[in-house]
């Protein structure tokens, strides 16, 4: 990567921490970081333009998260994420998404609705187009806002605590053509569900969609 390339990533110095999280985040979870491997800190500092005390304070949000291992005076490294792990982390997270559609339901405005919309339209495209990077992005989107529509503040944080794991299993799976056209039929009533205000049925729909998913990383991690 060129000093120009680099340059055109810095990160603007008022949202430093969360973009450096997010950024490095993504790395892991896309697979560009790979798990067992020690995080590269000093090609990751000139990547971004930051120094190492804000990439650190940024791994130390990332190892609550399970994406990285800490090791005293040895740096960190991307933790490896097991099948056992993802049992324990998804019946949680299924729980934490359910409860977001009810509460959602009860507290979005209709010009967050018709966002949503907005995005699922646009997530479909990518679908059609067979995009699986940008209709993993939009995605995920989907799944935030409906969170940070519930209006719980500490719901979003244990949530947060949780998705990187489950997000980061999601690209581990390739999934079928039938399993991916599965899963936007699953969004087309999610999102109905949605623009009715039907806080229960919304909550399972989360939830089944979430266990589909972890069927599709079983099933993956079992073959590998």
């Amino acid at each position: 990567m060129s000093l120009a390339e680099r340059e055109e990533e810095q990160i603007p110095r008022r949202s430093l921490h969360d973009e450096l999280v997010d950024r490095v985040r993504r790395l892991i979870t896309a697979g560009d970081l790979v798990p067992g491997d020690k995080v590269p800190e000093r090609e990751l500092c000139a990547r971004f333009g930051v120094s190492r005390t804000p990439l650190r304070e940024a791994l130390k949000v990332l190892a609550s998260e399970g994406l990285v291992t800490l090791m005293p005076n040895r740096g960190a490294t991307v933790a490896k994420l097991t099948l056992a792990d993802l049992e324990e982390a998804f019946p949680v997270m299924g729980v934490l998404e359910a409860l977001s559609g009810e509460l959602a339901c009860r507290n979005i405005t209709d010009r967050e609705i018709q966002e949503i919309g907005r995005l699922h339209a646009k997530m479909v495209r990518h679908y059609e187009r067979e995009e699986l990077g940008p209709y993993f992005e939009l995605n995920q989107e989907i799944h935030e806002r409906i969170m940070d529509a519930a209006g719980n503040a500490l719901l979003s944080q244990t949530h947060r605590g949780l998705a990187g794991r489950i997000r980061r299993a999601r690209y581990m799976a390739n999934m079928s053509r039938e399993r991916w056209t599965k899963a936007v039929e699953e969004h087309e009533v999610i999102l109905e569900a949605l623009q009715a205000r039907n806080g229960e049925r919304l909550g399972r729909l989360l939830k089944q969609h979430l266990r589909n998913k972890f069927e599709t990383v079983r099933e993956a991690l079992s073959a590998g």
